[in-house]
């Protein structure tokens, strides 16, 4: 900008001027950083708010103790556990049955009433689990109540899903169920074979619980379901492929839950045996529980033999479904729940009369 002229000694530009006076352009910056300061605290503010609502409230976060007898407790049981829905296991190994109460109340009375807290019981011990829940349910005190499951060896839960395909079985194929069938069962003395063997004596079956070395132990398991369970078990030798014989000669089902790798039935027992109609093994370890056996067998007859075949990865399929069924019922359920084989029966019946049989999911699929 050019100097103004006619005025003597000024040889000063109106801008030069206008740089002296107080500049009132100073405010707006002010007022750029106090917005920017609000815009990085209402910044801090939602951040902080997001924190806090996704903060579960106290007692809402499912937790879930898993006790054990033995020196572990089951990675299968824990991760079970985790995918139907708990958040937090803890597992607990080397329990005894005096160690449960102590461990329940201080589970119980660190969250408050009606918390998404529940116990699980493991091990390989039927009878040891049985008391150990026991004790569990004697620990609480109102209203601090937990539910408790129990599934020793997943036993509680195999053996329902195995009786409750046999049952499934019999029906389609003969129009009856289980009650008075006669039933041998094969590996008694573990923990699946006997849990198996009570389930279907109380459903009305007949039950033989067969004796691989000495008859004297399974007498001993046959008192304790007598007294614990009111139902009847009758031990008988099984020590040699002569004795099996006889006793597929009048059985209609037989269950086999022996150990992982040892064949139990032959094939040539099995072919002489007319009378049996359904056939059932939890051994998915070659050599199989029954020769023969087919890992997906769901009511298909056996090679030479009309009798039926389940196989271990047919019940393996209704057994997890069961397991992780419970496991959620826990969480759902607004009442406390004791879960041991009878409830694991009752959700394995369910579940497989809502599916269809392999045979049938196959020949759907190829069309």
């Amino acid at each position: 900008m050019r100097a103004i002229e006619g005025l003597p000694g000024n040889d000063v530009s109106i801008s030069g001027q206008l740089d002296r006076v107080p500049s009132r352009q100073k405010a707006p910056a002010k007022k750029a950083k106090s917005v920017k300061s609000t815009k990085v605290d209402v910044a801090n503010s939602t951040r902080n708010q997001s924190s806090r609502a996704k903060t579960p409230a106290v007692g809402s976060l499912p937790v879930l103790y898993m006790l054990s007898p033995q020196k572990f407790m089951s990675p299968f049981d824990c991760n079970m556990a985790v995918d139907s829905g708990y958040k937090i296991v803890l597992p607990y190994s080397a329990v005894t049955v005096g160690d449960v109460g102590v461990l329940v109340q201080d589970a119980i009375f660190s969250r408050p009433p009606k918390a998404k807290t529940g116990v699980f019981i493991g091990g390989k011990d039927i009878t040891l689990a049985l008391d150990m829940m026991k004790a569990a349910r004697a620990a609480m005190v109102p209203p601090f109540e937990i539910s408790v499951f129990a599934d020793p060896g997943g036993s509680f839960t195999t053996a329902a899903a195995m009786v409750a395909l046999v049952e499934r079985v019999l029906n389609r194929s003969a129009g009856r169920a289980l009650k008075g069938r006669r039933v041998s069962v094969f590996g008694a003395a573990g923990v699946v074979g006997f849990a198996s063997a009570v389930i279907a004596a109380g459903e009305g079956a007949k039950v033989r619980i067969v004796a691989h070395d000495t008859v004297e132990p399974l007498v001993e398991l046959a008192e304790f379901a007598r007294a614990r369970f009111g139902v009847t078990l009758e031990p008988v030798a099984g020590q040699t492929d002569a004795l099996k014989a006889q006793i597929l000669a009048v059985s209609d089902v037989a269950f086999t839950a022996g150990p992982a790798g040892v064949n139990i039935l032959p094939r040539s027992l099995i072919a002489r045996a007319p009378n049996l109609l359904v056939a059932a093994d939890v051994n998915a370890v070659p050599p199989y529980g029954i020769e023969g056996m087919d890992l997906f067998m769901d009511g298909a007859p056996l090679p030479g033999s009309s009798t039926l075949g389940v196989g271990a990865l047919a019940i393996g399929d209704v057994k997890y479904k069961t397991q992780a069924g419970l496991f959620r019922r826990m969480l759902a359920s607004p009442q406390t729940l004791d879960l041991d084989f009878r409830d694991a029966f009752v959700l394995a019946r369910e579940i497989v009369s809502e599916a269809p049989p392999r045979a049938k999911q196959r020949r759907r699929a190829a069309a």
